[in-house]
């Protein structure tokens, strides 16, 4: 169910360190300024562009490495 529109968007941040919890969402306001954002491991800063506004903070602070195979090493 989706947060009703009389309360308007939720937004969690604690003012000394700029730190923002994965599920606040982006408003125009926050356009231009960096924030730090836990990925579970330790604090990523992100800046907010124009494309990310209505999104939330955790789409783009990935929790998860990218996999690839290692490549083996050339046998002598």
């Amino acid at each position: 169910m989706a947060r009703a529109k009389w309360k308007g968007p939720y937004i969690d941040i604690e003012s000394n360190n700029s730190i923002v919890s994965r599920n606040s969402k982006i408003i125009p306001k926050f356009l231009g300024l960096t924030f730090k954002v836990h990925n579970g491991k330790s604090y990523q800063e992100i800046t907010v562009t124009e494309d990310m506004l209505d999104h939330k903070f955790g789409e783009f602070s990935f929790t998860r490495k990218k996999f690839s195979f290692k490549k083996d090493k050339l046998k002598k």
